[in-house]
């Protein structure tokens, strides 16, 4: 099983950083087999989608969510890509167009419609404390859940694993 690990974000906008940090420390401590593979896609959307053409079977996406918890509160989540037959062709259009930065739901659409997308894909989000704030450094609460994505990440990469061994 081929598993996609891929940190998104802009490192010069504060806590929008985390995705890469979380990257950054997977690639410095590499533990995982051949199967896995640690990808900073930074905001190069388009990069991400090229290497999706390379075939995962999971899609495990790093980045900062706003979903109205404490900074720092690390979520697991299942995003739910439309059908292209429900994605209006300019909001295709317009994904396509800005696949240079790096939105998720964005890249995400635009892999599916080149059906690249993997079949399993999770969002490791953290809530953000100085998501509009200029600079490289990440605010505590977000520095100290880098560990805490880390183990989520170390968590599904190990489950997904598992079922593919032990099929149900």
């Amino acid at each position: 099983m081929k598993i996609l690990v891929a940190g998104v974000g802009n490192v010069l906008r504060g806590d929008d950083g985390f995705g890469v940090a979380v990257a950054q420390a997977l690639l410095e401590n590499n533990t995982f087999g051949s199967e896995v593979t640690v990808f900073e896609a930074g905001i190069a959307g388009i990069a991400l989608v090229q290497e999706l053409m390379s075939g995962y079977e999971v899609l495990i996406i790093v980045d900062t969510v706003h979903r109205g918890w404490a900074p720092g509160t690390v979520h697991l989540l299942e995003p739910e890509v439309p059908k292209i037959e429900e994605t209006f062709s300019n909001e295709l259009h317009q994904s396509l167009a800005d696949a240079h930065y790096s939105d998720p739901s964005k890249v995400l659409i635009l892999a599916k419609a080149l059906d690249v997308l993997p079949p399993k894909v999770y969002l490791i989000g953290c809530e953000p404390a100085d998501y509009d704030e200029l600079g490289a450094d990440l605010s505590p609460p977000v520095r100290r859940a880098v560990l805490i994505a880390i183990e989520k990440i170390e968590f599904l990469i190990a489950n997904c694993s598992n079922q593919m061994r032990n099929p149900i």
